[in-house]
């Protein structure tokens, strides 16, 4: 396969939004109404970013956005793959579409995203969803009008999902779900090939915008007062290495810092191989750069890493973990872990718990193994059983939700400034914000204070949350 990346050209967004001019003109609908769409998103900050971009297009196209399927003249439901469990929902949601499609054939459905680019989902929905009118993976997403305005002039199911390394798309129109939150990818793709993961062939290969790019968005971000800006990546802090001038993730970061404005800087996910000293330093020195880093490690054991093609050993992780604490000791810290890799033995699965009980986590990502098609680790030999995989998890999670519970524990009685970023649906409390560090905060206080940063004295905690009252 040709690896090198397709740089989409403006002229070519420029038609895509001609086409969404088109079909404007092309949607039959009663005068002063507005036909609408409904974007249903699985799985992780990327697609939730894509979905943007979707809901962007979908708006140049005339529509407007509801939740309710029945209202909706077009669905597009934006998918993960990382999982069979996230597949299997998919599956389930797109099957019970049917029956909407039979009252309301005119209803364009559409299936996108990580699932869309699995040779065995396309052909799973072209044999046996027949009700799906639009299947397309995420290298094609920008040509997301032209396949639109093809489904309304031609009335055939339309598939595109090319097996290529990927494009990059600048200009592409964005409707955001949030007003306080931002999400900002900064690179696509991944080359690591972790033998348990979908990634590299459903997304492509590591592509990164330009800086200059990523600096116009952010600015424009903090000019309209966004205030927690996340920059996206598969693998975020290898940044910059295939730019025509190489950078690195670090100095991106520092140039983000320098953009004026009242807002924190998050960022995911990271790979420990690529999270240099630098990097740490940069954290560090940079105060809108929140202090939390997601830093899958997987397992804790260097032969299943090696196994799992992760790159970087035990010893290396803890030793990366004592030097961003020796610079942020009040560091946040989170991962991922796979329980059950096919050859795991509880042996082998201890020493993840070892290493829990010195790097004594935030909070935790936990995943018993689930083979993914494609993937060289769905061809290993597995042979623990199903019900000792779930012990380990057990005890995985039982001693993580401890240590989640007592470090929460710990800030009861402090007051923290936190960010006041959503409506409680919780009676007791009226608000739910988030510290520095992403731990959410339930809390008693005016409404009117959704938006804004202000102290919060923690008043009470458990192993999910906390809670407190304005100061």
């Amino acid at each position: 396969m040709e690896r090198t990346t397709t740089v989409i050209s403006p002229a070519d967004v420029d038609k895509q939004l001609e086409y969404c001019r088109a079909v404007a003109g092309l949607m039959a609908w009663q005068p002063g109404e507005r036909p609408l769409a409904l974007v249903d998103t699985y799985g992780c900050q990327q697609n939730e970013a894509d979905s943007e971009r979707l809901r962007g297009y979908l708006e140049q196209m005339g529509f407007g956005f509801t939740s309710d399927e029945e209202q909706a003249r077009i669905i597009v439901i934006n998918t993960c793959a990382i999982r069979e469990h996230a597949e299997q929902r998919v599956f389930g949601n797109v099957g019970a579409l049917v029956h909407l499609k039979r009252r309301h054939p005119d209803t364009l459905i559409c299936l996108c995203g990580c699932m869309a680019q699995q040779p065995h989902v396309v052909k799973k929905i072209r044999d046996s969803y027949r009700h799906v009118d639009l299947v397309f993976g995420p290298h094609v997403l920008w040509k997301f009008p032209e396949m639109v305005h093809s489904l309304l002039t031609r009335r055939s199911r339309m598939f595109l999902t090319p097996d290529e390394p990927g494009s990059i798309a600048e200009g592409i129109p964005v409707v955001r779900q949030d007003k306080i939150r931002a999400w900002v990818s900064v690179m696509y793709g991944c080359n690591n090939f972790c033998s348990y993961c979908v990634v590299p062939y459903v997304r492509g290969r590591e592509r990164s915008r330009s800086p200059e790019d990523i600096l116009a968005e952010v600015r424009q971000l903090a000019e309209e007062g966004y205030q927690d800006i996340t920059l996206l990546g598969q693998n975020v802090n290898s940044y910059g290495k295939d730019l025509d001038e190489p950078m690195d993730f670090a100095d991106l970061l520092e140039q983000v810092n320098a953009i004026p404005g009242d807002f924190l800087i998050r960022f995911m996910t990271s790979h420990p191989k690529d999270a240099t000293q630098k990097l740490f330093e940069t954290m560090a020195r940079c105060e809108k750069v929140a202090p939390v880093l997601h830093l899958p490690f997987q397992a804790g054991n260097d032969r299943i890493l090696k196994v799992m093609n992760r790159r970087h050993t035990r010893a290396e992780y803890l030793e990366k973990i004592r030097a961003l604490r020796a610079l942020i000791p009040d560091i946040t810290l989170t991962s991922d872990i796979i329980v059950g890799f096919p050859g795991e033995t509880t042996e082998e699965f201890e020493d993840t718990l070892r290493v829990l009980e010195e790097v004594r986590f935030d909070a935790l990502f936990t995943f018993i193994f689930s083979p993914r098609p494609g993937t060289p680790a769905a061809e290993m030999d597995d042979p623990m059983p199903r019900e000792e995989k779930l012990q380990n998890f057990n005890r995985l999670t039982a001693l993580q939700d401890a240590i989640s519970e007592e470090k929460h524990a710990a800030y009861i009685g402090k007051t923290v400034r936190c960010l006041l970023d959503g409506l409680s649906d919780d009676q007791r409390y009226d608000l739910t914000a988030r510290t520095p560090g992403n731990r959410l905060v339930r809390v008693v206080g005016d409404p009117s204070a959704l938006g804004q940063f202000r102290d919060v004295k923690i008043t009470g905690a458990n192993k999910w949350s906390l809670f407190g009252e304005l100061v």
